[in-house]
């Protein structure tokens, strides 16, 4: 069987603002992690998987540690993680108390039959595989629905998750995503990130795709599988997020940004937001880090 030529792909979320010089370096970090993870022989999986963790550890991005709080005062999370080889899945939604909730997505994928756990239960597996914890400064807020509701008519940021794509030596894609939500949730709000299909999808056949953005806009065109299927019919990566980020606008304003990486080591990162934190690396050089691609 030929090798293929490995590579990883990251983001650190699509919106208004531009990366800073400690995100920047924290990319690099976590794209280094993940290629040298590939340069070694490991899977695409447990490179995306790794090079995650870089970024939820860092605080820096609106994952992991760094997760904006829900209108109640409380951290929750989302993550979810894809291979292209079995199409096997996993993913949490609304967890909270941990600092990777990308590994206790890989954990639901591979010590389960299961795609999706939620809420406490979702927690209490994870700890039950000793997932590292996080204990959260301060305390849940007094809530109600009345002032909430009026907090979520402000204007606010859209602020992404971070995810990444990777290709191994076997020609097997892989991809995951991981998130604190958006500004100003009502306590319970799940997006498009644990969702397989809107906030990731990866298939050898296709391609892996990682989103990030507006995700109740994501959801509605179940954008990952959508941007794969376009390249079933032969679309370039570069054409198929085209497109697709195009629809999303044109037919419900939506606003997202994409990772999407083929078998073949093709690869695309678009976005219809001002900016995207992202950036790439396959052994040359150093990695790229950007906040806009167009």
């Amino acid at each position: 069987m030929k090798s293929v030529r490995p590579i990883i792909l990251a983001h650190g979320g699509a919106g208004s603002r531009a990366v800073t010089p400690p995100q920047a370096a924290c990319l690099r970090a976590a794209l280094q992690v993940g290629y040298h993870l590939l340069a070694r022989g490991s899977s695409a999986l447990i490179a995306v998987e790794h090079t995650i963790r870089v970024l939820e550890r860092s605080g820096l991005f609106n994952a992991g540690k760094g997760s904006r709080l829900q209108l109640d005062g409380v951290q929750r999370m989302d993550a979810s993680i894809m291979e292209g080889d079995s199409l096997r899945a996993g993913a949490v939604a609304s967890i909270e108390g941990i600092i990777h909730p990308i590994t206790a997505a890989r954990l639901v994928m591979e010590e389960t039959d299961h795609v999706l756990l939620v809420g406490p239960m979702a927690g209490k597996f994870a700890h039950h595989f000793k997932v590292e914890r996080h204990r959260l400064v301060g305390k849940p807020l007094r809530f109600s629905y009345e002032t909430a509701l009026q907090k979520i008519a402000q204007n606010r940021e859209k602020h992404g998750t971070v995810g990444a794509v990777a290709l191994d030596r076997t020609g097997t894609v892989a991809a995951g995503a991981s998130t604190g939500g958006i500004d100003r949730m009502l306590p319970g709000r799940v997006g498009d990130t644990p969702i397989i299909g809107c906030g990731v999808y990866a298939d050898n056949e296709t391609g892996a795709v990682s989103m990030t953005g507006l995700g109740e806009s994501i959801m509605r065109l179940a954008v990952a599988k959508e941007i794969c299927d376009r390249l079933t019919k032969g679309n370039t990566p570069a054409t198929a997020a085209r497109l697709v980020l195009k629809k999303l606008v044109a037919r419900i304003d939506g606003s997202a940004g994409c990772l999407v990486l083929t078998p073949q080591g093709q690869f695309t990162i678009r976005h219809s937001t001002p900016h995207m934190m992202a950036g790439y690396w396959a052994g040359c050089g150093t990695p790229v880090i950007k906040d806009s691609f167009r």
